[in-house]
């Protein structure tokens, strides 16, 4: 009985570590219909549209934690560059960019 007791405790800590992944990562709905999926990157976090025209195409990065990231985005339609924040709260990702600090934008998404 103690051998069955041990062996939940590595279990346990195994999900313990799963659910401290970012809130930031999964699929994503876009404003315009589409999916995108914000994975763990090299540079923090990314951004790659999974459907659409722009399937495959890597459209930002990010770092940061808890909720809250800076980074760059990629309109894909105009390849225009925005650096920006990104904010997550439940199941909504809100992000905010500007270029040259003039020209600004703002997205919501919602969670698949």
């Amino acid at each position: 009985m103690h051998w069955l007791i041990s062996a939940a405790a590595p279990l346990a800590l195994i999900a313990h570590v799963a659910s401290a992944q970012e809130p930031v990562v999964g699929k994503w709905k876009t404003q315009v219909g589409t999916t995108a999926a914000i994975d763990q990157c090299v540079q923090g976090y990314c951004i790659t549209m999974k459907t659409g025209d722009h399937a495959g195409k890597k459209i930002g990065s990010f770092q940061g934690k808890n909720g809250s990231f800076v980074g760059t985005i990629v309109e894909p339609n105009s390849n225009k560059t925005f650096d920006g924040v990104l904010t997550v709260s439940g199941d909504t990702v809100r992000m905010r960019g500007c270029t040259m600090k003039v020209f600004c934008v703002s997205l919501i998404w919602k969670r698949l």
